[in-house]
């Protein structure tokens, strides 16, 4: 019949893919029998059955587990070619001639403009990733419950957007401003996306267990509940980790590279950074009911007096509101203290809008505190293991930026690792991995000079210069336009440019030594704009050094952020 190819030509490419499959599958086979009896080796010497150890199932660590064990590597991936009837496919191998069809874990992709006539079977395997959490049951905290645009769009990078779906997160479209009876409303630049990179806010430990559920889905990821104690190392090398269980029993994994990234409260830390942890203020948490936002969508900050409160809704019926208090201590829940601090100070510079809800949650007596910490990146190379998320740079939680930066570390690691095979190699793997520090400067620096910048300018201060050039800062975002729409794309992780803040902050301080000296410069003019440069300059300045200035903004100075995998990792 025409159009029908002769039964013999379909019975030749029958055969002909038959031998290839076994030909591919004997060469698959000798390969994953040599890696055995290599591995085996290793076993003896101290590594067990993973590629990699991840310490920690938070945002950072779930979701470095689920791309690690998605990732494509040489070895893990072989390729079938085969004639392609062309007729409508109805399943994964007919397909039209003019696409290949990828199956990747039960996921189709197509693509067009390749060889006609053929058809492409890739089959991929990720690492096997072993990862120790302390607590596998759905945390609750109150920070880590705004995803900013910049972490929307890394969800989609990593195959993870649907984590924000089911757990009744809310879009959150931009910012309102208030400060003295003003307001200023700021909206996310997002029309130039095709896709719904909203901010999302929601309850934390909702998240973080669909990130652990997609994780687990993948059959090379293992998640345990154990709290690592110490790591296992061996002339210098770290090995795995020493954990205990919830029955209280002691062991051990092994594995090539272990990360850590075990949160805020890491225990590992102090092994492998120096890095000085700074808490300059807390955050007094309260969950209001059944309360409207004054701008529904939009996260609200009270540039209030001593500091800082911000209200977002985490969920369709609850708004969060986090009460900065500056210092080292705070009220004392127990004796009255804090209620009081909050009813007297707090709730008269509050919306009207929201003051009844805001005092019936405090009535309610559900009052939380988590600390603000701050932490620069300074972690040291040790072989065999890598520091990440929170556990070893921190910024102030003002801004949310935590988890878009966790979420892009993951990304640049994801990417560094793609190409190696063999990871066994610890000296060349810690220096190839070196590159990591400096490729994801351009987005951690942006975020956590961002943040300590902000709240500096609007926390507690007793610098009036610092209050002035705050004030200068709420007027420019005041007046609309490219200013404000820079500041929420910094702010939203939309803009990764460290040079751009750096330029964002003088165009604030500009126009608030122009307010100064115009219409008519006066001696007490130049005065205060001194001040106000003199101020500027005590909070850019640390910033960009705690940061390192060529790290942050020359980054190609470096050899390695240039550097190509070593050779001997990619067989």
């Amino acid at each position: 019949m025409e159009g029908m190819y002769p039964l013999g030509v379909i019975a030749a490419a029958s055969i002909l893919a038959f031998l290839l499959l076994v030909r591919i599958h004997g060469r698959w086979g000798k390969g994953r029998k040599a890696a055995g009896k290599r591995d085996s080796g290793r076993v003896a010497a101290g590594f067990g059955g993973a590629d990699v150890i991840v310490v920690g199932a938070g945002v950072t660590g779930s979701a470095l587990a689920y791309a690690l064990g998605k990732v494509t590597s040489p070895s893990s991936f072989f390729a079938i070619k085969l004639p392609v009837v062309s007729r409508p496919a109805k399943t994964g191998f007919l397909v039209d001639a003019n696409v290949t069809t990828h199956l990747d874990k039960g996921k189709v992709n197509r693509n067009r403009n390749v060889q006609s006539g053929f058809m492409i079977l890739i089959v991929q395997d990720g690492r096997r990733v072993h990862v120790v959490e302390r607590d596998l049951a759905e945390p609750d905290r109150i920070v880590g419950e705004v995803l900013q645009p910049g972490g929307c769009l890394n969800l989609f990078e990593l195959g993870l957007e649907d984590c924000v779906d089911e757990i009744d997160a809310q879009r959150v479209l931009g910012y309102v401003l208030h400060k003295n009876g003003r307001s200023a409303k700021l909206s996310l630049p997002l029309e130039k996306y095709h896709v719904d990179v909203a901010a999302r806010g929601f309850h934390h430990g909702r998240f973080i267990q669909r990130l652990r559920e997609k994780a687990a889905s993948l059959s090379s990821v293992q998640l345990k509940q154990g709290t690592v104690t110490s790591l296992i190392k061996e002339d210098g090398i770290v090995k795995g980790v020493v954990y205990k269980t919830k029955s209280g029993k002691e062991s051990k994994a092994f594995a090539p590279l272990t990360i850590v990234c075990d949160g805020s409260f890491s225990n590992l830390r102090h092994t492998l950074c120096s890095s000085e942890v700074d808490v300059p203020s807390y955050f007094v948490g309260l969950l209001l009911e059944d309360c409207q936002l004054p701008f529904p969508n939009h996260a609200h900050v009270i540039l209030a007096e001593p500091s800082i409160v911000l209200f977002y809704s985490i969920s369709s019926t609850e708004t969060r509101c986090l009460v900065d208090v500056p210092g080292q201590k705070v009220p004392s829940i127990a004796n009255g203290e804090m209620e009081n601090y909050l009813k007297t100070l707090v709730a008269p510079q509050v919306p009207t809008e929201l003051h009844d809800a805001f005092v019936a949650a405090i009535d309610k007596g559900n009052i939380r505190t988590m600390p603000c910490k701050s932490m620069p990146a300074d972690a040291h190379l040790t072989p065999g293991v890598l520091l990440m998320g929170d556990a070893f740079n921190m910024r102030h939680p003002l801004t949310g930026g935590g988890m878009t930066v966790g979420l892009s570390d993951v990304i640049v690691l994801r990417n560094l690792l793609r190409p190696l095979h063999d990871l066994h190699d610890a000296a060349a793997l810690c220096k190839y991995l070196e590159s990591f520090y400096i490729l994801r400067k351009p987005v951690a620096s942006t975020m956590n000079m961002l943040a300590d910048a902000f709240y500096k300018l609007f926390g507690a201060s007793s610098d009036e210069a610092r209050k002035e050039i705050g004030q200068a800062y709420f007027n420019c975002l005041s007046l609309g336009g490219g200013f404000s729409s820079d500041s929420t794309a910094l702010i939203g992780g939309l803009n990764a440019s460290p040079l751009h803040l750096v330029i964002h902050f003088l165009v604030a301080v500009t126009h608030g030594v122009g307010h100064l000296l115009l219409p008519i410069p006066s001696v007490g003019g130049l005065r205060g704009s001194a001040r106000l440069i003199s101020a500027a300059a005590r909070i850019v300045l640390p910033l960009m050094k705690a940061e390192g200035v060529r790290q942050t903004f020359f980054p190609a100075t470096f050899p390695a952020y240039y550097r190509d995998p070593p050779a001997q990792l990619k067989q």
